[in-house]
Formats: structure tokens, C-alpha cells, sequence
């Protein structure tokens, strides 16, 4: 409705009608629009896990501990490892990242959110024009000026449909879900740099172990060479020993490149220098790790912060669809303005200066070549490939656990197996070195022994170094890490969100 259209029905309201009136019909429409409004997206009911009910592996032994309730800094005892995690988690520029995005979530709710609310601006503005003579009424010149200032409602929609409430809900559960996301990514850092760490300590221990024997085997090839040197050994016998050090030396070498390399990405995770010790004990003795309850399947749904912004994210797509569907109705908006106008700057606030508009609007589209009802199919369809992603989500976790459970047990009997073998290669190395002595063998069987038994210390090790990562594992799988319980999402006032479904007044 133009202004010129609009004026005769100005006529007919009340002389008296003012700003306050016009105040009172936009907060009956307020209400009439909050109160009667109705989102039109389908009840949201969560999938049933796609899942079994239980874990097919025995769960660990009586004294574990479950993982709710229990934070990164009270599981993990190494003083080294809490430091460089503590570390991370304030310099990871992934988890920085993951951060920025949730205040971007944050922001883009907050700009959907004010459009449930009408936007009130104040104006003020002044012209002064000349009419020539031949153009106007009078035949005669006319400089004319008019003076304004006005409060303005702009055009703001009323939600009798839940559109408008339906697309908030959406940014909503999206910011939930970045929120989540970012939890995600905290557990994964966690996880990444307990397990980082812990390749260091293998390597450290390994390069230990390689050390001592490549001091025993220089000096073996000293001993030897001198033998050679007065004829009590054959050549053949000091190329063997030779032979036996550079495996050891070669060995060494390859371990401490990837050493360097595994320290490299430990300071990337942290984002800064690791500064670790140059020496560590072994993994058996310094660092140890509680056995963790896996509990039931169904936990993961509370626990794991994927599988949360997973749902929040079906959510949001729950919503769109509702509006995609209040799109098929009639939309009502209202603009209006209250103030006061004169041609006279000093007369703008006198009596009678009063000036006012109000202009209601419906639209709703006759043809649109089928676009409304695209879609709605597309947020129908997007709603089912959240479905598919939540329950990919929640499949891809039940995986996780199951494996590290696998795991942990087939770990367990191997590491008693490889202990046996290595006792029995030392005693075997030292049975050989004895049969050399006295004559009765060829140092040959004194190499393979030694080659044997260095071989098995070092696969202790690395059965080791795996055991404590399948723990770190089950850890990050069982949502160990993710800070949920702490306060969550807060709104604009200061409130907490819940991350289950809102109602409508």
C-alpha cells in the first residue's frame, strides 16, 4: 500500500490516535505473533542405535573405571605428558580453529534469532527544493523545505507459521553442533598427543636398549680384532662380529631419525617446543594407565561429542523442514514509523507536527514453478542424510570401542608370550656365548642368538608402547576427554541451553 493509497484510510482513524496507540498494536501483534505461533517441523524422534546392546569382547577386570566423570589430568599420572597436553590444548591451532567456528555458529545464531523481533531505528532528516515557475500550480516559483524525524518499525515479519522460529532453531542446534564438534576435536587432540608422546618414550627406551648393545659390540670387535691381530681367531669370525655391529649401528641410526621425526609432530600438536627429558625409564615402570569400564553401548549417545553434534546437526535439519513447510502459507509483515514533520526546522517538535504510517503487508506467492515444494523435499532429504550420518557416527564409535576392547585382550596374551621369549633368548644367548668359549661351537650361533635376543627386547618394548595407546584409545572412544559437564552453551542473557528439544510456548 503506497502512501497516497494509504492516506484516506488515515483519515478514518481516531484524531487522537498517537504513539502510544501505535505501540499498542505492534505489541498485540508481538504477542498475537508469539503466542499464537506454531513451529511446523516433524516431532523429532531419536534413531535407535544402530548398534548391538553389548560389547561381543568381555569387558576389562573388576577394578576398572569408568570414563564419565573422569578428566584427561586425572587419568594420565606422567607429569611430562599432562604438562605437554596442557600445553596443546591452549597453542593447537586445530583446536583454535575448531573455536573460531564455534563463535562463528554463535554469531550467525544470534543474527538468526533477532529476526523473531522487530527492529525499531530512528531517523531524522531535512530538504529544501525549488519548484520553477512553469511547474508549479500558482505559476510562480516555489522553494519549498520539509523537516522530519521519526521511530521506524522495519518490516518485520509476523510468525504465524513458525518459519521464522524454525530457521532459529536450526542456527541453534548448528551452534550445538559446532560446539560438539569442537569437543570432537579436543578428545582426538588429546588423544594424538598422549599418543605422540608415548611413541617418544618407545623410541627413548628402544634407543636405550640399542646403545648398551652397540657399546658391548664394539667392544666385542675390539676383543677380536686383537685376537685376529695375534692369530687366535680367524678372519671370519671378526667380519661376523663387524657384521653384528653395523646391524646394531644401522638400526640405531633409523631409530633416532624417527625419533627426530616423531618429535617434529609432537611440536606441531603442542605448538611449541616439547622440551623433553634426554632420558626416560621404562614404559612399565613410569607410566601406567587404569583399566577403563567400557559400560554399555548406549552411553556413547551422552559421552561421545561426535555423536552429539551428529543429532545436533539432525536436529537443525528436523527444523528446516518446518521451514520449508510454513513457506506454503501466507507471510505478514508490518512497517510503520511514528514522528513528526514540518516545513519549519523550528516547528518540527511543535504541536500539531505529528506524522505517522502504518503499513501492514501479506504476501505469499501464486506461481513459483515448483520451488517451494523443491524445497521442502530438499530439507526432507537432507533431514534423512542426517539421519544416516548420525547413525554412521554412532556405528563408526561402536567400531572404535569394540576394536580397543579386541585389542586390549589379544595385547595382554601377547605381551606374556614375547616375555617368555625373551627370557628364553637370554638365556639362550648366554648358553651359546658359554658353548663358544669352551670351544664347542662357532660364533655364528653367538650372532644369531644376540640377533634373536635383541630383536625380542625390542618387540617388548613395542607391545608395550601399543598396550598404553590401545588404552589411550579406548579413552578417546569412550568420550574420555570432552568437557560436557561443564557450561555448555550460553545465550545472550546468560542462560544455559539444553540440548534437548525446545518446546513452543
Amino acid at each position: 500500500m503506497t502512501l497516497p493509497a494509504f492516506l484516506p484510510f488515515q483519515k478514518q482513524l481516531p484524531h487522537r490516535f498517537s504513539l502510544h496507540g501505535l505501540c499498542m498494536v505492534v505489541m498485540a501483534c508481538m504477542l498475537a505473533a508469539m503466542a499464537g505461533c506454531s513451529s511446523m517441523a516433524p516431532a523429532y524422534k531419536r534413531p535407535d542405535p544402530p548398534v548391538a546392546r553389548t560389547w561381543s569382547t568381555a569387558p576389562p577386570e573388576a577394578d576398572s573405571v569408568s570414563v564419565r566423570g573422569l578428566t584427561w589430568d586425572t587419568y594420565f599420572h606422567d607429569p611430562e605428558l599432562t604438562r605437554l597436553i596442557s600445553t596443546a590444548l591452549k597453542n593447537n591451532r586445530d583446536l583454535r580453529m575448531a573455536l573460531l567456528r564455534v563463535d562463528e555458529a554463535r554469531s550467525a545464531y544470534r543474527i538468526q534469532r533477532s529476526e523473531r523481533f522487530p527492529q525499531i531505528s530512528a531517523t531524522g532528516q531535512g530538504a529544501r527544493a525549488r519548484l520553477p515557475a512553469d511547474l508549479s500550480p500558482t505559476g510562480q516559483a516555489v522553494t519549498g523545505s520539509e523537516y522530519r524525524t521519526e521511530l521506524g518499525l522495519t518490516t518485520w515479519e509476523l510468525d504465524l507459521w513458525g518459519r521464522v522460529y524454525s530457521l532459529e532453531s536450526a542456527a541453534l542446534e548448528s551452534w550445538l553442533a559446532t560446539e560438539a564438534a569442537r569437543q570432537a576435536v579436543r578428545v582426538a587432540l588429546i588423544a594424538e598427543v598422549a599418543n605422540s608422546y608415548l611413541m617418544l618414550r618407545e623410541l627413548d627406551e628402544r634407543v636405550q636398549i640399542l646403545r648398551k648393545s652397540v657399546e658391548s659390540r664394539q667392544t666385542s670387535y675390539r676383543i677380536f680384532q686383537r685376537r685376529y691381530e695375534v692369530g687366535s681367531t680367524s678372519k671370519l669370525d671378526v667380519t661376523q662380529v663387524q657384521t653384528l655391529l653395523t646391524q646394531a649401528q644401522t638400526l640405531l641410526a633409523q631409530l633416532e631419525q624417527q625419533r627426530d621425526v616423531q618429535q617434529n609432530a609432537l611440536r606441531l600438536l603442542i605448538g611449541s617446543e616439547p622440551d623433553l627429558q634426554e632420558e626416560h625409564g621404562s614404559l612399565s615402570r613410569t607410566t601406567t594407565l587404569a583399566p577403563l569400564a567400557p559400560g554399555l553401548p548406549a552411553e556413547l549417545l551422552t559421552n561421545r561429542p561426535d555423536i552429539i553434534a551428529a543429532e545436533h546437526r539432525l536436529r537443525a535439519a528436523n527444523a528446516n523442514i518446518g521451514a520449508a513447510r510454513a513457506a506454503f502459507f501466507p507471510r505478514i509483515a508490518l512497517t510503520g514509523s511514528f514522528g513528526s514533520a514540518s516545513t519549519e526546522l523550528d516547528s518540527l517538535f511543535r504541536s500539531g507536527s505529528r506524522a505517522w504510517t502504518f503499513v501492514p503487508t501479506v504476501s505469499l506467492p501464486i506461481f513459483d514453478s515448483g520451488r517451494r515444494r523443491a524445497e521442502l523435499e530438499l530439507s526432507e532429504i537432507r533431514r534423512d542424510m542426517a539421519v544416516a550420518g548420525y547413525e554412521q557416527t554412532i556405528q563408526n564409535a561402536f567400531r572404535e570401542v569394540a576394536d580397543a576392547l579386541s585389542t586390549a585382550h589379544w595385547l595382554r596374551q601377547q605381551l606374556d608370550v614375547q616375555l617368555t621369549g625373551r627370557e628364553a633368548q637370554t638365556e639362550r644367548a648366554r648358553l651359546a656365548q658359554l658353548r663358544y668359549d669352551n670351544g664347542s661351537a662357532t660364533y655364528l650361533e653367538v650372532l644369531d642368538a644376540e640377533r634373536n635376543l635383541l630383536d625380542a627386547e625390542q618387540q617388548v618394548v613395542q607391545t608395550r608402547r601399543a598396550m598404553l595407546s590401545n588404552q589411550v584409545a579406548l579413552f578417546s572412544a569412550l568420550g574420555g576427554g570432552a568437557d560436557l559437564s561443564s557450561p555448555a552453551v550460553q545465550t545472550d542473557t546468560g542462560q544455559e541451553h539444553s540440548t534437548q528439544p525446545q518446546q513452543r510456548p
